[in-house]
C-alpha cells in the first residue's frame, strides 16, 4: 500500500501539457507519478498539444496508474470522434481510461474552434448521449435538438467496459446534468462548503438517472504548491488563483463569488481590467486562498489535501500545481501530496 492510499480518497496529479518541450516528457511525468503513488494523471486540452500522444505515450510507460483528459470541448470535435478517441485511448491503456467532458467556454469555442457557444448544456448533454450510443451499440445514431445523425457502424467490436465519462462543471444546473448523465464529476475552485453545497446538485442528478453518489466519481480540482519556503509558495497559489478568478472569463469568478466572496472577486476584477496582476494577488485575502487552494509548506499542503479529501462524498483530489512553479517545486508539491517525504 502507497501512502497516498492512507487518504479518504485517491489523488490524481494534473499535468499542463504545456510545461513540458516533447510528449515523451508527459510520459516521464506519468512514470513518476506512479512511482509515487499517484492513482492517476489527467490532463488538459485547450490551444496546445493534442491529449492523444501525451495519453497513449503515458499510457505505455506505465502499468496501473488511471489516465483521464481534463476535459475536452464539445464544439472542437464531433461526437463519434470523441468516442473514437475515448474508446482508442481505452485500447492503448487496457481499460485505464476515462473521458472528461466540458462546455468550455465562448473564446475557446469561437476563436479556436470558430463555433457559435451555443446552448452549451444541451449540447454537452448530448454529446454524452451520443458517445454512450457508440459505445452500447457501435454506432452513433442520434435524433436531438442540436445533433441528428444517421449512423454508420463502428469498425471495431465495443468493449463490454467502455470508458467512464467524466463532467467538468461549475453551476447547479451544469452539476445537475453531471449526475445525472455522467459517470464522475470534475469541478474547480470550490471551498469546501462550496463543494458541499454543490454535491447536493450532483446528487440531484444522480437521482434522477436512478443513481447515487456512490455511482460518480468526484474528483475537485485544487491548484498549489508545496515548498519549504512557505511565502514565496503562498505568493504563486495567491497569484494563480487570483489569475483564474479574475482573467478566466466569467465562470470562476462568479462560481466563486456565489461562495462567498462577492466583494473579493469584485476588487480581482477590477483590477484585472486594468491588466494589474499584482493588484489582483494583493485582492485576495489569506483566509480565501486558504479556503481555494492548498499552498505553504510541504506538511501544511498534505493537511490541506488530506483534509479536503476527507469530505463526505468527494473520491479523489485532482492536484494541480501553481503558475511558474520550478520543477523542484513539483517535485516537492508531489512528495508532499503522496507522504513521499
Amino acid at each position: 500500500m502507497t501512502e497516498s492510499e492512507t487518504m479518504n480518497a485517491e489523488l490524481d496529479l494534473l499535468i499542463g501539457l504545456n510545461d513540458y518541450e516533447r510528449p515523451q516528457d508527459v510520459a516521464d511525468r506519468a512514470a513518476q507519478a506512479e512511482e509515487l503513488g499517484f492513482d492517476r494523471i489527467t490532463t488538459g486540452e485547450t490551444t496546445g498539444w493534442n491529449i492523444v500522444p501525451p495519453l497513449t505515450l503515458a499510457a505505455d510507460r506505465t502499468d496501473d496508474l488511471g489516465l483521464s483528459n481534463d476535459v475536452v470541448s464539445p464544439y472542437g470535435r464531433s461526437p463519434a470522434i470523441l468516442a473514437q478517441t475515448a474508446l482508442t485511448l481505452h485500447d492503448v491503456s487496457d481499460g485505464r481510461f476515462r473521458l472528461g467532458i466540458g462546455s468550455s467556454s465562448p473564446a475557446i469555442t469561437e476563436r479556436w474552434h470558430g463555433a457559435e457557444f451555443d446552448r452549451p448544456l444541451r449540447r454537452t448533454r448530448e454529446t454524452i448521449e451520443i458517445i454512450r450510443t457508440v459505445f452500447e451499440t457501435g454506432s452513433p445514431a442520434y435524433e436531438g435538438d442540436i445533433f441528428d445523425i444517421p449512423g454508420l457502424d463502428y469498425e471495431r467490436a465495443v468493449p463490454d467496459t467502455p470508458p467512464a465519462i467524466d463532467v467538468a462543471t461549475l453551476g447547479p444546473k451544469a452539476t445537475e446534468m453531471a449526475g445525472r448523465f455522467g459517470d464522475g464529476w470534475a469541478p474547480q475552485l470550490f471551498t469546501a462548503d462550496g463543494l458541499r453545497d454543490r454535491l447536493e446538485d450532483l446528487e440531484r442528478g444522480a437521482e434522477l438517472a436512478d443513481k447515487s453518489l456512490d455511482d460518480l466519481r468526484v474528483a475537485p480540482i485544487v491548484r498549489g504548491v508545496a515548498s519549504e519556503d512557505r511565502e514565496r509558495a503562498r505568493e504563486l497559489a495567491r497569484s494563480t488563483t487570483a489569475f483564474m478568478l479574475g482573467a478566466y472569463g466569467p465562470y470562476y469568478g462568479d462560481s466563486v463569488a456565489e461562495q462567498g466572496y462577492e466583494d473579493v472577486v469584485s476588487e480581482i476584477r477590477a483590477a484585472w481590467e486594468d491588466r494589474d496582476t499584482d493588484a489582483m494577488a494583493a485582492a485576495l485575502p489569506e483566509d480565501v486562498l486558504d479556503d481555494l487552494a492548498p499552498a505553504g509548506t510541504p506538511a501544511e499542503v498534505r493537511e490541506w489535501v488530506e483534509t479536503y479529501a476527507d469530505i463526505d462524498g468527494v473520491d479523489a483530489v485532482r492536484v494541480g500545481f501553481a503558475r511558474g512553479v520550478s520543477e523542484e517545486d513539483k517535485v516537492t508539491t508531489m512528495e508532499a501530496v503522496t507522504g513521499a517525504l
